[in-house]
């Protein structure tokens, strides 16, 4: 299917309107030959005609543009006709509707805070969008529980997030910067010096800024896919220049068990994690070798009760839906496996196509379940006392559907709240990291590091001089007041 657009002031929002039901859907450079599948849209002064073709079939149907209306009003106007005209040519209707955002919950947070009622935000969900009823019931289920979590913070709060851009082997469907340690022996000794470099100056400017930090996130990659000792030095860092007594929360990912011993998830606990991951993704055999894993369920739960001995008492783990080989009735047995094992936290994802990923890269053929059964499937965590507290979603997902987190009270994963609802700025050390910056208002900017870890050991210096960019962005807020809520 290709997407051709022309006449328009902007064609982002209404590209991924298209590929709601389309999702391989691509730009073309070019008017599509005669007779190929396409959609269209051509817009003029009073109105855009919107078009598509597939399988021989086709549709239309003239948008019309109010005179005087705004870029934002009149760009709405084109997804909403174009997303009816796919809807009735498909018989399609997404649970989401046309929402193509990835933080719906914090859209309801938005909405809330102007004032709306709960079934303000609902209509607003429900008459907009297209919402489904039982997707708004969870949106606004989760933007109420994570009320008191927001609650905790203040205008100079911030969170750190440390990559750890390794991992055994690279998983089919991922899309992050890792590399695998075979790739990049050579590399992961220098890396973790130069990262211990990066957190000693975050930790010196967060002092000069006045800030306080409430989390700390370690991920990946797999942050155990390092040495023991390299592991034990990394935290060592943290807890010389941060005051980790005084954290809310402090996690580690030790997704991994083909790399995650009883040695590391000893460091682990006592450099003072509060909180880790262990990501089976799938409990089936077949499957977690169809994705590219070294390691089989048996070792997931093996992992799981040596990090228990060991004394962790915060657990997460991970369970894909969508994943090639799997199936509904499969992936519910991978729920109740989990679910015996009662982790803390239980972090339902649905399978993204994400270009970067080997299954796209390699086009892999994917057979994949019915996704919508999978998710449905979730219900029974609710009778088992997990609650979701955070969602968010993904361009390319299966089915345009949504990743949940779900926890057992007194669990909530403050991290993912905080970094889902931008309620305060995240600082970023290692390769790919991106520090998010939260001023008052909600204004948003960005420093990005060096993306691969070549990239962040040659590029060092300018990565840590860009970091003066941070203090720079406290500058324009010289009068914040530590002690005023946030």
């Amino acid at each position: 299917m290709e997407l051709y657009f022309t006449g328009l002031a902007s064609v982002y929002e209404p590209e991924h309107v298209a590929r709601i039901f389309y999702p391989g859907a691509r730009p073309a450079r070019h008017r599509p030959a005669h007779g190929a599948d396409a959609v269209y849209l051509h817009g003029g002064r009073r109105a855009v005609l919107a078009a598509v073709r597939c399988a021989g079939r086709r549709a239309a149907c003239k948008i019309p543009l109010v005179p005087g209306a705004s870029d934002r009003d009149a760009e709405y106007a084109v997804c909403r006709g174009l997303f009816d005209l796919l809807r009735e040519f498909t018989g399609q209707n997404p649970p989401w509707g046309m929402l193509t955002g990835v933080r719906p919950v914090h859209l309801a947070h938005q909405l809330l805070a102007k004032g709306l009622s709960e079934q303000a935000v609902a209509d607003h969900f429900e008459t907009r969008d297209f919402v489904s009823a039982g997707k708004v019931h969870r949106v606004l289920e989760i933007a109420r529980r994570q009320q008191p979590v927001l609650a905790l913070s203040r205008p100079n709060s911030y969170s750190l997030y440390i990559s750890i851009p390794f991992c055994p082997s690279r998983c089919s469907y991922c899309s992050f910067v890792s590399r695998t340690v075979a790739q990049s022996a050579g590399l992961i000794a220098p890396y973790v010096e130069a990262l211990r470099r990066e957190l000693a100056a975050i930790a010196a400017l967060a002092r000069r800024l006045g800030l306080r930090l409430e989390t700390v996130y370690i991920g990946g990659g797999t942050p155990t896919a390092v040495s023991a000792a390299q592991l034990q030095a990394l935290m060592q860092t943290v807890a010389d220049e941060f005051d980790v007594p005084a954290l809310r929360e402090y996690t580690v990912e030790a997704g991994r068990p083909d790399c995650t011993d009883e040695e590391k998830l000893t460091v682990i606990k006592q450099m003072g994690a509060t909180r880790i991951s262990i990501n089976p993704q799938t409990l089936s055999d077949e499957v977690l070798a169809a994705i590219g894993r070294r390691h089989t369920a048996r070792d997931i739960i093996d992992c799981y009760h040596t990090a228990r001995r060991v004394g962790h008492t915060s657990i997460n783990m991970d369970l894909i839906a969508g994943l090639p080989r799997d199936t509904a009735a499969g992936f519910a047995r991978s729920l109740q496996g989990v679910m015996a094992l009662e982790p803390e936290n239980i972090t339902v994802h649905t399978l993204t196509l994400k270009r970067a990923s080997n299954l796209v890269i390699d086009h892999t053929p994917g057979s994949y379940g019915d996704v919508q059964q999978m998710l449905a499937a979730c219900s029974v965590l609710d009778g088992a006392g997990y609650k979701p507290y955070y969602l968010y979603r993904q361009k390319g997902t299966l089915e345009n559907l949504e990743n949940t987190g779900y926890t057992l009270p007194g669990h909530t994963g403050l991290y993912n709240v905080f970094i889902m609802e931008e309620v305060h700025t995240i600082l970023s050390a290692g390769a790919g990291g991106s520090t998010k910056l939260v001023g008052p208002g909600g204004h948003i900017e960005r420093v990005f590091n060096y993306k691969y870890p070549a990239e962040y050991l040659r590029g060092f210096g300018e990565m840590l001089a860009r970091k003066q960019k941070v203090e720079e962005f406290y500058g324009k807020f010289a009068d914040l007041d530590p002690q005023t809520s946030g």
